[in-house]
């Protein structure tokens, strides 16, 4: 019965972990990526409000914030195109 408990543990800490995991948005190397300043310039002249910003394991550039709607928004861009590539709004 413990035993059946750990893995229990086991697999919700995999998919838990699966679940946070972000996607892959770029293997271009940082020196092809976009000034990181510039683009959350533009984000915000486009009407977003950015609370966290952050570069991800998988190379995108992720977001936290509201849109100019004020629903608020996780999206991960690419950091070479600018291009959305995956996003979550709580509305």
């Amino acid at each position: 019965m413990k035993i059946d408990a750990i893995i229990a543990a086991a697999l919700l800490t995999t998919a838990a972990g699966a679940a946070v995991a972000g996607p892959q948005c770029t293997e271009a190397p940082s020196s092809d990526w976009m000034d990181q300043d510039a683009f959350q310039q533009d984000l915000k002249d486009q009407g977003y409000s950015i609370d966290k910003f952050k570069v991800t394991d998988g190379q995108c550039f992720e977001i936290y914030g509201e849109d100019k709607d004020g629903v608020k928004v996780e999206i991960y861009f690419n950091p070479v195109s600018g291009d959305a590539v995956k996003a979550y709004r709580n509305e």
